[in-house]
């Protein structure tokens, strides 16, 4: 789960992270108030949306009155902000953030993130801040630190140091940054975060370390832990479909194929979709229903798939051990009599009852093409695409 801004801030604020004071706004009344209370005389006006890349598309300003505050309230507020984020379609500012205006000597890169092949938190630094990471790591990848967490251990003092050293600081800063870099990692610890990048962070010109920025995202399967974190997510920044299956317990990730796919079990869906595009083809999603899942659950599935404009066939790929193969069938039958199936549709079963299921499916009366296995699954889902195209 993601969070804006301001919301990461109020977060980080509390374990003290030294943030700049601002105020949300849902309308442009709110914004002339935050400002007001702010005191100026400078101001920074940004749009919060889930994604990167505000400032080059206008989402970012810095202002010197209360008038000009107010100026790019009404004109952020309702706009369709472009970034290279959030791709040609854009995202609509709801919300928008009026903080003070900071005095920067130096702009710094600092991130925390779960690094899956070390299976620990990764601390991750730049002297290269305001920048894309990506293009620091790919351009000069001598100026990023990284340093590797002991999850038994925690943040060490000399770990923070090598990091405040590396970022090129000195006397105080140092100090003040081995404070803040513990903060942030018993904050990443406590939250059950996945992710928190504060880019830039900054060096004041009175020498005080300071996010100017910050991103944080939450492991959704913590978030039973932490109800007041959850009740942040801005649910008008998610694909409405992705939310849709996720209140149904299905795990949904839309893509830019044709074929649709539902299957049981996260590697038996990664290597479905492997298998479409080593035949030629493209899939249009992830999605898992479970090993739970029932008829209702498999119907609900189907709508989800064919809610995407751009799928032109469905490959059906279970493996029933706890899962039934005669339920599928009978999910997948009465799915595709209720919505009147307009795509070619494969499906591979195997495991438990897969002959009570493959029965149920042959005397349907319904065309589906029933395959062996996943290689012959998948070259008959491919053709039957092609054909119908």
């Amino acid at each position: 789960m993601n969070v804006h801004e301001h919301q990461a801030k109020a977060l980080l604020a509390k374990y003290g992270v030294a943030v700049p004071k601002g105020q949300a706004a849902f309308s442009v009344d709110e914004a002339v108030k935050a400002a007001e209370g702010l005191g100026g005389p400078v101001y920074v006006v940004k749009a919060q949306i889930h994604a990167g890349g505000r400032g080059k598309g206008g989402g970012v300003k810095v202002v010197k009155s209360v008038e000009a505050v107010k100026a790019e309230a009404e004109r952020m507020l309702g706009m369709t902000l472009v970034t290279h984020q959030t791709g040609p379609e854009g995202k609509e500012v709801n919300r928008i953030y009026v903080e003070d205006g900071c005095d920067i000597a130096r702009e710094l890169y600092l991130s925390m993130l779960v690094d899956r092949g070390e299976g620990r938190v990764v601390v991750v630094a730049s002297t290269e801040g305001g920048m894309d990471i990506e293009e620091v790591a790919a351009k000069t990848p001598e100026k990023i630190k990284s340093i590797v967490i002991d999850p038994l251990v925690g943040m060490s003092g000399f770990q923070a140091r090598r990091i405040a050293f590396g970022l090129g600081l000195e006397g105080k800063q140092v100090n003040a940054a081995v404070k803040l870099l513990s903060n942030l990692y018993q904050a990443f610890h406590d939250m059950d975060a996945s992710m928190i990048e504060i880019n830039p962070l900054v060096v004041t010109g009175a020498g005080d370390i300071m996010a100017l920025d910050a991103k944080m995202n939450f492991d959704d399967n913590a978030l039973f832990r932490h109800k007041d974190i959850e009740a942040l997510r801005d649910v008008t920044e998610e694909n409405p479909v992705e939310r849709e299956a996720q209140e149904a317990e299905l795990n949904y990730v839309a893509l830019d194929g044709q074929i649709g796919c539902m299957v049981n079990g996260a590697g038996l869906a990664m290597a479905t979709m492997d298998i479409i595009k080593l035949n030629g083809a493209e899939p249009a999603n992830f999605l898992d229903v479970g090993g739970g899942a029932d008829k209702e659950r498999v119907v609900k599935a189907f709508k989800i798939i064919l809610s995407d404009p751009s799928v032109k066939a469905i490959l059906v790929n279970i493996f029933g051990g706890i899962m039934r193969c005669d339920i599928i069938a009978e999910g997948v039958v009465a799915a595709a009599r209720e919505l009147g199936l307009k795509v070619p549709l494969v499906v591979r079963l195997e495991g438990t009852n897969v002959a009570a299921g493959k029965k149920i499916m042959a005397e349907s009366g319904l065309d589906i093409v029933s395959a062996d296995n996943l290689g012959d699954a998948a070259e008959k889902v491919v053709k039957a695409m092609r054909e119908a195209a």
